[in-house]
């Protein structure tokens, strides 16, 4: 009995389905979206393979620069050019304003990942000139923030920032990319959010283990970046793109 017949001798009544409006046009729209994305793929990777180790830094938008935060960001930007390491950043203002600000002010390679938005202003002027990326896709932004990266380190920030963290402790926790020091800056603010991971996530619900906490060290000192990731790189010849990214 074939499925139409069987749905009728059991009384079914079959279910209209949702059709696309322009199916035509969604087609030509989206082969042209595959291109545009592969294009943005091929610029962001020949650009990128042109600039030596960084250390991404991540935070909000909204972070004045009388904010203990934006100094916080722009002395530990200063602390890992003197190590040898450039900055990339979101390129806009804020914290992202405040990393630029440390590596272009000590003589690193200041980089900025800028994404085109309708309702925010542009990229920060302490970007070096050539190492300026304008984006239209976030998830393109968010693939060269990770696979260009030695280590990341976050300050207090809000959704974007959220996202960016929780990307990162996806890959390395499926080990999509290799293991590679998260710090978080600003202990007041991550406060709230690590006792809930730990309370809630790994000890009531079991969603995430304890083990994986200790991807998050948190700090409020430059000097204590600095040596975290010194450790970790220490005596390994580590410093690559991250893959399979």
């Amino acid at each position: 009995m074939n499925k139409e017949n069987k749905g009728k001798k059991l009384g079914v009544k079959k279910k209209s389905v949702k059709e696309w409006n322009e199916r035509k046009a969604l087609k030509a729209s989206n082969s042209w979206t595959v291109l545009k994305v592969i294009a943005e793929f091929v610029d962001g990777y020949e650009r990128m393979n042109q600039i030596d180790p960084c250390v991404s830094i991540f935070g909000s938008a909204r972070t004045k620069p009388d904010n203990e935060h934006y100094k916080l960001a722009q002395q530990v930007a200063s602390a890992l050019v003197e190590e040898g390491y450039g900055i990339i950043t979101g390129g806009g203002p804020g914290i992202m304003e405040a990393a630029n600000k440390g590596a272009k002010e000590s003589g690193g390679v200041s980089v900025g990942l800028n994404i085109d938005l309708p309702f925010e202003q542009g990229y920060n002027p302490y970007i070096d000139p050539d190492k300026v990326f304008n984006f239209n896709y976030f998830f393109i932004r968010k693939v060269i923030f990770v696979k260009y990266a030695q280590a990341f380190v976050v300050l207090p920030g809000g959704f974007g920032t959220f996202d960016e963290l929780f990307e990162v402790l996806t890959l390395i926790q499926t080990k999509k990319i290799a293991k590679i020091p998260v710090v978080l800056m600003g202990t007041a603010f991550w406060e709230g959010i690590l006792q809930w991971l730990k309370q809630t996530m790994a000890e009531e619900y079991k969603t995430i283990s304890n083990a994986d906490l200790d991807l998050l060290p948190v700090t409020d000192s430059p000097e204590e970046v600095v040596k975290i990731i010194n450790d970790f790189y220490d005596g390994k010849e580590l410093l690559k793109p991250n893959l399979p990214y």
